[in-house]
């Protein structure tokens, strides 16, 4: 006698049984399919406009399209300089060198909701007409980390190369100055520090000027680099650190706020600050000093980052973007004066 399968005979029960299991999985993928949706939904209400009232610089790039995320991966982000928009814009962009003399410059109206962001690179001594602007910034986007929107001249970046490239040295001391005042401090201790060593001045002030592609090469032959503001502000640290300096391949000899405010950029055995000595006769001594062994300790940071400079203000811009979500919206500065100056 033979034996014979329930199912013989029942030629639908799998095709059931496929369907059944079919139906089974999509109800249980309805918790997957949901947040998609959802997800695509948040991305459309998440895309951000940013009306740029006028650009920080002479140099005005073409921003139509998604150049955030085409040129910086930032998705989400348009950027306009067409006022027409006005109504429209989440954010709206006032670079301080632009609203010269005053409030006329400004939009007559504010939308409701709508953020305005204040912007400026240059230190509190070099910027003027602070005093009117009173509750009329939502935020603030400068080179000082304590600002809503953090835009530094400069940074390090990891990099794992774990080479040191050290360029040809051709002389001691260099220093690239465009605006030389004898009143500023930085003047001051160019012209004591001059008595002890050579100095080579490059630029307007000293009718030797570089030209844009010139500047690097020619900081990269001196041992040290003088990396001087011309004002001594917190955080202010500037190219003059960046790109003339470490980008260069040299070693920076700053004067600026103090070490610690600089060590939290750059490793502390990266630079010199001219405070590290108590005279300048002593500072020039120990530059005299430095041998090829200890020169070279002052580059180890090459082994695990590398210089990103930031001169791109469509970058800088587009990063507004990212910190949106985390901003206090509604916040406006009662004295930017007076947060400024602090």
């Amino acid at each position: 006698m033979s034996w014979a399968s329930p199912l013989r005979g029942r030629p639908g029960t799998k095709a059931v049984v496929t369907v059944g299991l079919l139906v089974t999985t999509l109800w249980n993928l309805r918790h997957f399919l949901k947040p998609l949706e959802v997800s695509r939904e948040t991305s459309k209400q998440t895309q951000l406009l940013v009306l740029v009232w006028e650009w920080p610089s002479n140099q005005i790039p073409n921003v139509s399209g998604d150049i955030c995320r085409e040129l910086y991966g930032i998705a989400g982000c348009q950027l306009t300089m067409e006022r027409q928009l006005l109504g429209q814009a989440d954010v709206v962009v006032f670079p301080h060198s632009r609203l010269q003399p005053g409030r006329d410059r400004l939009p007559k109206e504010r939308p409701p909701g709508q953020s305005w962001v204040w912007v400026c690179l240059e230190s509190p001594s070099n910027t003027k007409g602070l005093a009117s602007w009173k509750q009329t910034f939502n935020w603030v986007m400068t080179y000082r980390r304590d600002s809503d929107i953090f835009i530094p001249y400069g940074k390090l970046v990891p990099n794992k190369s774990g080479t040191v490239r050290i360029p040809v040295k051709t002389n001691l001391v260099s220093w690239v100055i465009s605006n030389y005042h004898r009143t500023q401090y930085r003047a001051e201790v160019y012209r004591n520090l001059s008595r002890h060593l050579h100095v080579n001045v490059y630029g307007k002030a000293n009718r030797r000027p570089l030209c844009k592609d010139c500047l690097l090469p020619t900081t990269s032959r001196s041992k040290f680099y003088l990396a001087f503001e011309n004002s001594i502000h917190q955080d202010y640290i500037t190219e003059k650190l960046w790109r003339n300096s470490l980008m260069a391949g040299t070693v920076p000899i700053v004067l600026g706020p103090p070490r610690a405010n600089y060590e939290q950029f750059i490793p502390a055995d990266s630079f010199i600050h001219v405070d590290d000595f108590s005279s300048l006769a002593e500072l020039a001594s120990f530059l005299r000093s430095v041998n090829a062994s200890r020169y070279r300790q002052f580059f180890a940071w090459q082994r695990s980052f590398s210089v990103k400079l930031y001169s791109d203000w469509a970058e800088r811009l587009c990063t507004i973007c990212t910190t949106y979500p985390s901003l206090h919206h509604g916040h406006l500065y009662p004295d930017l004066e007076s947060w400024f100056s602090s």
